[in-house]
């Protein structure tokens, strides 16, 4: 970073705070139609109340602009294709994919998707950022500093932005690259004892007419890496690269529950809800309280999306986990010799359709980019001298798969009927939906738009030519389900939950999270009968390791040598297995699981497929070293002599990082596994020489670092990194006997404006395992505010 952007940024964050961070504000807005209230508590969350629907999402535009508008900005950029603008020929490739991947249907037909009236709701949400974006020309002092680094200023909304699907969880084409390049190398029997698959026996056999030697992997990964991967948002003269699916720890997952009132001391329901993502400052979700005639909703969701995802209405609560649908997948084209943009299809030729894009790059010249689209959509790849072409087909391009915005129509559900209605609707991404609701009922209900394939998995890139197609796609209400089981309570963590016996197994993926977190959850919630809100908060911060169950055992019969080592294996065996920060039997047994990790990997997996493997599944790793006959003929002694050099290496480690003293091997300690969020504009800061102000700076950028637990395979996920970059930065507890008594979390604050109060107050209390309360009555509201912001009308002359 040049010295003139580092003062300009140290004058950015030293100016005087928002006017918005004023007790009791109010503004005339050109826009509304009445008076709107915007209340906000303790922990930054604000309370809407309007006089009608209009307003009412005009105002949370307003507010999520207020606080969000930077990141806002990046997301515009990402979804129009707009980055290389701001960083550069980095930003090139993404922004190829932005326009590859854009929706291209009627936005009319696809907001009414999301609610009969999305189209209104749709348009008064990007009304409201932009009349804030508005503001800022008038007053740059309402920019967050950022924007003065990077030297730009915000962009204007339309709803294209918001039905944006560079967002989305969509499952499928970022394994098959992979999957393909390792069935080519060892064949699809070896390959699949490689993996953790279900249901059933899904087919690794490919097509015999395509040579999967021969794909091109590492374009077909750049360019989903493009299409998916995190951006370092610094100017364009900082050289970073980008990260990608496989960086960092490219980890997705989530869990809920709901509880029936026969397990609750209340005798009404529970539920709970931590999706995880990658963490962020400010944080990928936004709480807010929406009231208005038809509308009183609590929660959150991504700031970029009108409407709550995830939260409570005055009936019921709801919660989401990833569920494993299949949604893409890669095909190969033969291209005709005499003019490339011709395909085999069925027994003809069949023409690409084409189009021509212009990309701004900062610094550089303008890009003219030729894009090409088969009938299956997007061509990502050709390769001219063996007249091949590689194709994208993806649900993200169907209609109503806009991630998350079918909650609209949750937000309105009163019952489990209502709801289960509302989840027709909702195709993206793939969820298991988990519902509890004030007369009792709790249920679960996948939802996605899920393709029929009747002759392949979906696993293995196949040809395009017309014989492996999609056979429409199964309703959604068709998916899993289950209403009020006897058992007491739904749950999902990700896992293959799909039931015995299903009828659609062809509409359903096949690669799922382990199940250590499900387990956990069901042992927990079986256990009980008088269950609280604390009960659940314990629960979605719960550190008992189930591997460790498995896995800690087995040192005891291992050939263990040396003092240290044998000291660790004792340390081991006495160990709770809790993976708490102060635990240094936490901290021993994080280092052997790894070790042992690689251990298996070095043993089992050739050579040739270990960078497309990425990392061996634990799950995957523990079944071979606990079944009979995988380590060869004399499996026992196998194991044991890994499982002594995995401890042996384990301490070995940690007496070098942290001294000879087990004592000093706690688990939360600064430099083996912490909870950090640094800021994404750290490149551009670290580029800076060396100073007092550099380091201030970072210091008022970041959260962190702190002392955390947890690991991969708890309940409480902070990955298995020495700094955690995923897992539950927002949580919800609802309690349907009283909402009052809800609570939340949302790591690191409310605000991505590094001057606020809310920008990183609720880092530290997320660390702990302290939640905030989730004033919902209107009454309760009133007496949680500590701001508010009225907004008038005013005639635009």
């Amino acid at each position: 970073m040049r010295p003139p952007l580092l003062l300009a940024l140290v004058a950015a964050l030293i100016a005087p705070a928002l006017s918005g961070a004023q007790s009791d504000t109010t503004l005339r807005i050109p826009g509304l139609r009445a008076s709107v209230a915007l209340e906000r508590d303790a922990a930054g969350i604000v309370h809407i109340t309007a006089a009608n629907e209009h307003d009412l999402f005009f105002a949370q535009g307003w507010s999520v602009a207020r606080d969000r508008l930077f990141q806002l900005e990046m997301w515009r950029r990402r979804a129009t294709g707009t980055m290389a603008g701001v960083i550069g020929t980095r930003g090139v490739p993404m922004d190829i994919a932005s326009r590859r991947f854009r929706f291209r249907g009627d936005l009319n037909r696809e907001m009414t998707t999301y609610h009969p009236r999305g189209a209104a709701i749709i348009g008064a949400f990007v009304e409201g950022i932009n009349a804030y974006i508005d503001a800022t020309s008038r007053d740059a002092a309402l920019l967050p500093p950022q924007f003065a680094l990077l030297g730009i200023t915000p962009g204007r909304w339309t709803p294209a932005i918001v039905l944006s699907r560079h967002n989305g969880l969509f499952i499928g084409g970022d394994g098959e690259a992979s999957m393909a390049q390792v069935v080519a190398a060892v064949g699809p029997e070896r390959a699949r004892a490689l993996y953790e698959l279900g249901p059933a026996e899904p087919r690794l056999r490919g097509d015999s007419t395509l040579d999967y030697a021969r794909l091109p992997f590492d374009v077909l990964r750049a360019q989903l890496t493009a299409l998916r991967g995190a951006i370092p948002f610094v100017p364009a003269d900082i050289v970073a690269p980008a990260a990608g699916p496989g960086d960092a720890g490219w980890q997705e997952g989530s869990n809920n529950w709901a509880v029936a009132g026969t397990r609750t001391a209340s005798g009404k329901p529970l539920l709970a809800n931590d999706p995880h993502r990658d963490i962020t400052i400010p944080s990928l979700r936004y709480y807010v309280h929406l009231r208005a005639p038809g509308w009183n909703v609590i929660g959150a969701g991504e700031p970029v999306l009108p409407g709550v995802a995830i939260g409570h209405n005055e009936h019921g609560a709801w919660g989401l986990t990833i569920f494993a649908i299949d949604g893409e997948d890669i095909l190969e084209y033969d291209t005709d010799p005499a003019d490339s943009l011709r395909y085999r299809y069925g027994g003809g030729w069949e023409r690409m359709r084409t189009e021509r894009e212009s990309i701004a790059v900062r610094g550089g010249a303008t890009r003219a980019v030729p894009l090409a689209f088969t009938r299956h959509g997007p061509v990502i790849a050709f390769d001219a001298a063996r007249h091949k072409a590689w194709s994208y087909r993806t649900t993200m391009l169907e209609y109503g798969t806009a991630p998350y915005l079918a909650s609209l129509r949750f937000d309105q559900a009163r019952t489990w009927a209502e709801f289960r209605a509302a989840c027709a609707f909702a195709f993206a991404p793939p969820e298991n939906m988990v519902w509890a609701d004030t007369s009792g009922t709790i249920g679960w209900q996948v939802v996605g738009k899920a393709p029929l394939r009747r002759n392949f998995s979906g696993l293995l890139p196949m040809p395009g030519d017309g014989r492996y197609e999609w056979a429409g796609f199964l309703p959604t209400l068709d998916l899993p389900h289950d209403t009020n089981p006897a058992r007491g309570f739904v749950h999902s963590a990700n896992e293959n939950n799909v039931p015995a016996g299903y009828a659609h197994l062809d509409a359903v993926g096949h690669d799922w999270a382990d199940t250590w977190r499900a387990e956990r959850i069901a042992e927990v919630l079986r256990a009980g009968s008088r269950l609280q809100v604390a009960d659940m908060t314990a629960l979605q911060y719960d550190p008992v390791s189930l591997p460790a169950r498995t896995l800690v055992p087995l040192v005891r019969g291992a050939p263990v040598a040396g003092a240290l080592a044998l000291a660790a294996r004792d340390t081991l065996l006495a160990w709770d297995q809790r993976m708490l920060a102060a635990s240094a039997g936490a901290g021993i047994y994080a280092a052997y699981e790894s070790h042992l990790r690689k251990l298996v990997t070095e043993r089992l997996v050739p050579a040739t497929v270990r960078v497309a493997l990425k990392k061996l599944e634990l799950v995957v790793a523990t079944r071979w070293l606990t079944g009979m006959g995988a380590l060869g003929p004399d499996s026992v002694r196998a194991r044991d002599a890994l499982v002594a050099r995995a401890l042996g290496d384990a301490a070995a480690e940690l007496a070098a990082r942290f001294g000879p003293s087990i004592a000093a091997w706690n688990y939360g300690q600064a430099l083996y596994h912490r909870a950090g969020i640094p800021s994404a504009l750290g490149p551009a800061l670290d580029s800076a020489p060396r100073s007092a102000a550099r380091t201030a700076l970072r210091a008022a950028l970041d959260a962190g670092p702190a002392p955390i637990g947890g690991n991969g395979s708890t309940v409480w996920v902070t990955g298995d990194a020495d700094e955690q970059t995923w897992g539950a930065s927002f949580r919800l507890v609802a309690d349907l006997a009283d909402w009052e008594r809800s609570v939340g979390t949302n790591a690191p604050g409310q605000s991505g404006d590094p001057r606020s109060p809310h920008y990183r107050d609720l880092f530290a209390p997320w660390v702990d395992g302290r939640y905030f309360p989730l004033p919902f009555s209107e009454q309760a509201v009133h007496a949680a505010a500590r701001e508010t912001v009225r907004l008038l009308p005013r005639t635009r002359r």
